[in-house]
């Protein structure tokens, strides 16, 4: 997927409230208790495009040196909203950790991943108790002792924000490289260990944003680095055992400023895959991995509109193409004549296919199909053979697990549903047997019998049926409050998952919905192109829509939907605070995207000219300039009452830079009629993706549900 505001940082597993974007306040710096919210200075500033000006006196929040940010005016007006959100939460500091302590009790902390087979070994992860973060353990398939192989809690010891980035082991299994940020500025390093020996090599890279993959029989690495404005615009080869200042960039993208550069293995791992593109057309080259400088074979030229991933089996090339169906279909070709794709799985309206995997025996391949998630199993010699993997309940998340091995007789696969906690099974491909290896331990207890979980459409205003999932006690008041989740971008579809962090607010009388909104791709890849560019404002009315749907069916009552999304879910956030705001208890907005144009205009900013794509090019187009001015929540505050917020942002965010947040949280303590709540909490030490340990996490999701349940005056 390419590098987007989303990315990788929205993933079921860390899905807590719904969106796992959160922040913190300063730390170690006493200060007098504010006893009013901050107001930020008006400055002069405006801009015009297309004959069209617009004022901006709070442009001056954004530091003129960023990525550096060290204006004395910005660092203390953010520590002063700091300050306020930390007097107006102190007394609710017991709700918090009351919330923490359950939240905490329902995490197994000795807890571990089920071991998985590649080569020789069998590889898995485990927390320790009371361990913010992982250790990683091997042993030898035939027998013997577990070897630790890497420690996060080692790595992170002395540094205020941590995260693992890339983690590959070679194929001869000697070697383990791995890549980590220090800062929350997604700026990895590079390092490899050599496992027989337990030492680390000299070898060190720098500023990569990238998978490690290793090629030429385990004897290099390839990469991409992240450039000034965290593009990776290269696949660049580093021999173990030389200067940095010595490797060789195999291929650099310059014929598109907003394309980006990925790199990985074909399923047999004899070829190496470069692929370049945005978010709407890709463009992919193979070379040999075992000679990785050799001239590129170039799949298919790029043709703006159409996306193409690949792999090669046998020497036979398969495609997974949008070029004659918006809903993808499989194709083959030849690596003679590689731009002439045959289809093999034709596109359907019905099936949407998302991806493939190939194996020695068998391929399968992934969709979903009315909106849920598909997993089949296909035969190279018979294609109209299709065996699919069954599951019970009726709305679900499911797909292939961690499945390192070409040869394969049984596939791992992740499977949950918002009453069935997070489960892994082995499907064994003879048998079609389903055999439970693990579920999600809940220490405190869980009776999942309790809960029940429902789908239901709600018809938009422009007669669209719009599905959403709902879980909530079975003893719960009809009427009572509901918390309403949704993303609606990038064709991300939100999954119907398991969260023990939302129990909280069920558990006392909440039900938690998600918007499967046009914008994400829950229903197709037409459901996500009804969602951006000039059809952008479809996920909000998707939204709105909903939760005036849930009012008319019972589900709950105007006032008592509390709301929350992160990043451009934080816009949505943003949107449907201005259009609708009676309609909302409470909103959280993690990390917002609310400053759309500007940002849309500013080329220099790290991700802009690959979002052109998804939101248009005010610069280029009066048009877009027009539509992205009339929904983008900092440009449309206006004087009226709004629903207590909560904000968040990160100091050291590349996706959503921190100023977008405080700028709109300005405007809004400037223009807004009511007394109701609007704190800014922005962490000046990580992030886009908020504090890195596991609990420390929480303690800012208990943060987050003390705020909805003080404002919905369910603190009792």
């Amino acid at each position: 997927m390419p590098f987007t505001r989303y990315a990788a940082f929205l993933s079921a597993a860390a899905l807590a409230l719904g969106a796992p974007l959160h922040a913190q306040t300063s730390e170690g710096t006493q200060v007098t208790q504010p006893t009013s919210p901050p107001t930020a200075e008006k400055r002069d500033h405006s801009y015009s495009h297309h004959g069209i000006t617009i004022a901006d006196p709070y442009h001056w929040l954004k530091d003129q040196s960023y990525p550096t940010v060290d204006d004395e005016d910005v660092l203390e007006h953010l520590k002063a909203e700091n300050a306020w959100f930390e007097a107006r939460m102190e007394p609710h500091q017991p709700l918090v950790d009351e919330l923490f302590e359950e939240m905490k009790a329902r995490i197994k902390e000795d807890d571990s991943t089920v071991p998985q087979r590649r080569g020789d070994w069998l590889y898995w992860s485990e927390f320790e108790e009371g361990a913010e973060y992982r250790k990683y353990y091997r042993k030898p398939v035939a027998g013997g002792d577990p070897v630790l192989i890497l420690d996060e809690n080692e790595l992170a010891k002395d540094v205020e924000y941590f995260r693992l980035g890339a983690f590959s082991v070679s194929q001869n299994g000697r070697y383990l490289a791995y890549s980590a940020d220090t800062n929350g500025s997604e700026r990895f390093t590079a390092r490899i260990k050599d496992l027989q020996t337990g030492e680390l090599l000299p070898d060190e890279i720098p500023g990569t944003l990238s998978g490690l993959v290793w090629v030429k029989n385990d004897t290099a690495l390839v990469y991409g680095t992240a450039d000034d404005n965290w593009r990776v615009h290269d696949a660049t080869m580093h021999v173990l055992g030389t200067p940095v200042s010595e490797d060789v960039e195999l291929y650099r993208e310059t014929q598109d400023e907003g394309f980006r550069v990925g790199s990985g293995l074909s399923a047999q791992e004899d070829w190496l895959i470069v692929s370049t593109g945005d978010n709407e057309t890709s463009e992919v080259r193979l070379v040999p991995a075992d000679d990785p400088t050799a001239e590129p074979i170039l799949v298919k030229p790029r043709t703006k509109g159409v996306e193409y991933d690949v792999d090669v089996r046998d020497g036979t090339l398969w495609v997974h193409t949008n070029d004659d169906h918006v809903n993808f279909r499989l194709a083959t070709a030849s690596l003679e004549t590689p731009g002439e794709w045959t289809t093999l799985i034709a596109g359907s309206d019905e099936f949407y296919l998302t991806d493939f995997d190939l194996f020695k025996d068998f391929y399968v391949t992934e969709g979903r199909l009315r909106g849920l998630d598909q997993i089949q199993l296909r035969s190279y010699a018979d294609p109209a053979l299709v065996k699919p993997v069954a599951f019970a309940e009726a709305s679900f998340s499911a797909g292939l697990d961690n499945n390192p091995e070409y040869d394969q007789d049984k596939l791992r696969i992740s499977y949950e549903s918002m009453v069935t906690p997070d489960s892994v099974y082995d499907y064994h491909v003879a048998s079609g047997e389903l055999e439970l290896l693990k579920q999600q331990e809940i220490p405190s207890g869980y009776d999942a019998g309790l809960y029940t979980t429902e789908r239901v459409e709600i018809e938009g205003r422009d007669g669209t049926m719009v599905p959403v999932s709902v879980v909530m006690r079975k003893d719960r008041d009809p009427g009572g409050p509901l918390h309403l989740y949704a993303y609606g971008a990038y064709g991300y579809a939100v999954p119907p998952g398991f969260s023990t962090s939302r129990l909280s607010l069920i558990d006392r009388g909440f039900a938690y919905a998600i918007a499967h909104i046009r914008g994400g791709d829950d229903l197709g890849r037409k459901w996500y192109l009804q969602g951006k560019l000039n059809e952008r404002t479809n996920t909000f009315n998707d939204f709105v829509d909903v939760a005036k749907g849930l009012v008319a069916k019972g589900y709950t009552e105007k006032g008592r939907i509390s709301i929350s999304g992160g990043s451009a879910g934080g816009e949505l956030m943003g949107v449907v605070a201005n259009t609708d705001p009676g309609l909302w208890g409470a909103v959280v907005a993690h990390v917002p995207f609310v400053d759309v144009l500007n940002t849309m205009l500013d080329a220099d900013l790290p991700l802009t000219p690959g979002e052109w794509p998804e939101w248009g090019n005010p610069i280029e187009s009066k048009q877009a300039f027009a539509y992205i001015l009339s929904y983008s929540p900092y440009d449309q505050v206006v004087a009226q009452d709004y629903p207590p917020m909560l904000v968040t942002a990160g100091l050291n965010d590349p996706r959503v830079t921190y100023w977008e947040p405080a700028k709109w949280v300005a405007k809004l303590r400037e223009l807004k009629t009511d007394d109701n709540e609007l704190l800014l909490k922005t962490n000046m030490g990580a992030g886009h993706g908020g504090k890195s340990g596991r609990f420390q996490s929480i303690r800012e999701t208990a943060e987050e549900v003390a705020f909805i349940l003080w404002q919905m005056d369910m603190t009792e």
